[in-house]
């Protein structure tokens, strides 16, 4: 058994190790899930093998249970709610951290070192655990999106959390004085709480990488309480993978941490956006559908819209439609589209959209200016052109998708509300923009509908086809809509 446990740790940490190699190319990634799974099963019966257990009794009870609620979890979550199981899951993962190292301290008060990462891993799994309940409720709706503030709150965070390592270091240096833990406790759930709720929707992509990071670290340092190798490898890799992810995300913002944390981003200017009312222009599926057959390339620019309306089977059939009418069919992904790391890839590789069509942002941009039509599906924030011409726009310097540079827009949106920054989109009122309102499933499938029914596109005699991109006269009427 001394010489199976290591090899069964060795051929796990392998399987963690490759799979978030591979997990970060969409070819690959399939391979890469499988590669976690089967690391993470070697580690459990590893650890099942270890000479400290010594009655499966409750760890049976406990597989049960957690296979009850976890299987159902995973094949009745909707796509669209993906975010929201991630950041229960972050939960729970960060909650089981700091229950075993609440019970270590009970049982052993370690000392030393041990005593110190003990500290860690509590603080920052009760901290996570609440942290990621708020998220989840904001991401839910089941508590408000936008940012909730009062005078003084990041001074109030900031010495609540003071405290709490405080008396986290009074802990290490004595560690037998265990009345001042309950106080530790408390003060790292109330942080989490405290440290989301001033935090608005549209940082939530970055909350939830920043959150994966904090429960990666809580395990690792559960791995030095327990003497388990393991832990300590895969919540480095967790722990470094989530920080990593969060620093993309916030560049793809330009953003700092500090600002996205005790910003309060996404509220101030809101109530100005609902005070303007500005002329647009709208179009009809039917002429969506004649703009669309008449383009030679359209640039797709998904976002939280499209996943709302579960519209990327719709999309897929959309594609299918165009491409086999000659049309060049690209995709543009912004890093930080939908609500968490990845959110359209994971949906428009569900509907089987082809990898090679989906594009970063980095390579379609200079491609914008040379598109005939960029379809926007739901995304906001993420287009809107002030981010790069009004240096006192809250998103200015944001990297952004530049689809205002197509010589035809056309947007589905519900409505004319804002994105999450809580901003008005420029995008909407320009001359060459056309605003198709409804639900984007339902305009894509009369899209999809009427383009069934449009005749071929007439191609003149150079053997370019005749295109309607001039919004102002294709459409004659305007749409005035109260943001």
């Amino acid at each position: 058994m001394d010489s199976v446990l290591p090899a069964l740790y060795i051929l796990a940490a392998a399987g963690f190790i490759l799979a978030l190699k591979w997990m970060s190319s969409p070819a690959t990634a399939r391979r890469g899930v499988i590669a976690g799974e089967a690391g993470m099963l070697l580690a459990v019966i590893g650890t099942l093998l270890r000479y400290e257990v010594v009655n499966y009794q409750w760890i049976l009870i406990a597989f049960f249970l957690g296979s009850a609620v976890g299987v159902p979890i995973a094949y009745l979550t909707p796509m669209t709610a993906v975010p929201q199981r991630t950041a229960i899951s972050h939960a729970f993962g960060a909650l089981a951290a700091a229950l075993i190292g609440t019970a270590e301290y009970y049982r052993h008060t370690p000392h030393g070192f041990t005593m110190g990462a003990l500290v860690l891993e509590t603080l920052l799994g009760f901290l996570t655990f609440t942290a990621s309940l708020m998220a989840f409720g904001k991401l839910q709706e089941l508590l408000p999106t936008r940012p909730m503030t009062y005078r003084g709150q990041n001074i109030v965070n900031l010495s609540l959390f003071g405290l709490a390592v405080v008396i986290g270091v009074a802990l290490v240096i004595s560690p037998e004085q265990t009345w001042m833990f309950p106080i530790f406790m408390t003060l790292s759930l109330l942080f989490g709480i405290l440290l989301i709720i001033p935090i608005g929707g549209a940082d939530m992509p970055t909350v939830i990488a920043l959150l994966n990071s904090y429960a990666g670290l809580s395990a690792s340092a559960m791995g030095f309480v327990l003497d388990n190798n393991l832990l300590i490898i895969a919540g480095a890799l967790d722990g470094s993978s989530g920080l990593i992810l969060s620093i993309i995300m916030s560049r793809a913002m330009n953003r700092s941490f500090t600002n996205i944390l005790f910003g309060a981003f996404g509220q101030l200017h809101a109530s100005a956006a609902q005070a303007t009312a500005r002329p647009v222009h709208s179009a009809t599926p039917e002429e969506a559908a004649e703009i669309l057959d008449s383009a030679r390339t359209v640039i797709v620019v998904p976002g939280y819209g499209m996943a709302v309306a579960q519209a990327q089977h719709k999309l897929r059939e959309l594609f299918d439609a165009l491409t086999r009418r000659g049309v060049d069919v690209k995709f543009a992904i912004h890093p930080v589209a939908g609500r968490m790391p990845g959110h359209m890839n994971v949906l428009l590789a569900e509907a089987d959209v082809p990898y090679d069509k989906l594009f970063e942002m980095d390579e379609i941009n200079s491609e914008f200016p040379m598109a005939d039509v960029a379809l926007i599906i739901g995304a906001n924030d993420v287009v809107n052109p002030a981010a790069q011409t009004d240096k006192t726009s809250p998103i200015a310097g944001m990297p952004i998708l530049e689809a205002y540079k197509a010589r035809t827009v056309m947007v589905i949106k519900r409505s004319m509300s804002p994105g999450f920054a809580g901003i008005d989109n420029d995008l909407y009122y320009m001359d060459k923009t056309l605003m198709l309102f409804g639900d984007a499933k339902a305009v894509l499938t009369s899209i999809v509908k009427e383009l069934g029914a449009v005749p071929r596109a007439v191609e003149n005699g150079n053997g370019d086809r005749q295109l309607f991109h001039d919004v102002s006269t294709f459409t004659t009427r305007t749409a005035e809509k109260k943001v």
